[in-house]
C-alpha cells in the first residue's frame, strides 16, 4: 500500500469517526456518570467492536450477511434490540446520575461497560454495510490482500480507540467542574433516547439488493 493511499484513509477515517454518534454518546455518558477507569473500558470495548465488524466485512461475512436475506435480518434485529435495550437502561438510570453518587448510582463494573461498548459497536449491522461500501477504495488489487487487510484494520481500529479515548477524556475533564445533577441527567437521557433511536433505524435498516 503506497503512502498517499494510507494517508488518505487516515484522513477519511479521522474524518468519519469525529463526527459525534451513538458510540460516542455512550463513550460520553459512561465517562460523565462513573469516571475516566471506566470511559478507558468504554474505548476499549469500541475498539475491539470496530476490529470485530471489520474483520469480519473484509474476510467475506459482511458480504454474506448482505447476500443473505435470512442473515441479515438475524443480525438486524439482534442489533436493534440490543441498542434499544441499552438505551431504555441509560433512561431509567437517568435520575440517578448525580454527581455525589457517583460511586454507587448506576454504577457498572469495567468489564460489563467493556462488553457493553463492544457490542453495541459490533452488533451494528450498519458497521459491516459502511466497511464493506468504505475499505474497498482504498484496496490495490493488483497487490496482495493480506497485507493490505491488516495495515487497514489496525489503523481504523487505532483511530477508532484514539478518538473515543479523547472523547472519555474530555467528557472526565467537564465532569469535574459540572455540579448541577440535573445535567448529568439531562446527558444521559439523550446518551438514552439517541441509543433507542440507533436501535429504530437499525430495525429499518433493509439489505441491499
Amino acid at each position: 500500500m503506497s503512502l498517499d493511499l494510507w494517508l488518505t484513509f487516515v484522513a477519511a477515517s479521522t474524518a468519519l469517526l469525529l463526527i459525534p454518534g451513538p458510540t460516542i454518546l455512550l463513550v460520553l455518558s459512561y465517562a460523565l456518570t462513573q469516571g475516566r477507569k471506566v470511559a478507558v473500558a468504554t474505548a476499549a470495548g469500541v475498539a475491539l467492536g470496530d476490529l470485530i465488524a471489520m474483520t469480519a466485512s473484509l474476510l467475506g461475512l459482511g458480504a454474506i450477511v448482505l447476500a443473505s436475506a435470512t442473515a441479515f435480518t438475524v443480525l438486524k434485529w439482534v442489533g436493534a434490540i440490543y441498542l434499544i435495550w441499552l438505551g431504555i437502561k441509560m433512561l431509567r438510570s437517568a435520575n440517578q446520575a448525580a454527581l455525589g453518587d457517583l460511586a454507587t448510582a448506576g454504577s457498572m463494573p469495567a468489564r460489563g461497560v467493556f462488553t457493553h461498548a463492544a457490542a453495541v459497536t459490533a452488533l451494528n449491522p450498519k458497521s459491516i454495510g459502511f466497511f464493506i461500501a468504505f475499505v474497498p477504495q482504498f484496496i490495490q488489487p493488483t497487490q496482495p490482500l493480506l497485507p493490505q487487510f491488516s495495515i487497514l484494520i489496525s489503523t481504523f481500529v487505532a483511530l477508532a480507540a484514539l478518538n473515543a479515548f479523547a472523547y472519555a477524556l474530555l467528557a472526565d475533564r467537564l465532569r469535574t467542574r459540572i455540579s448541577r445533577p440535573e445535567v448529568m441527567r439531562w446527558l444521559t437521557r439523550v446518551g438514552g433516547a439517541t441509543l433507542i433511536g440507533m436501535g429504530v433505524l437499525t430495525a429499518t435498516l433493509r439489505r441491499a439488493i
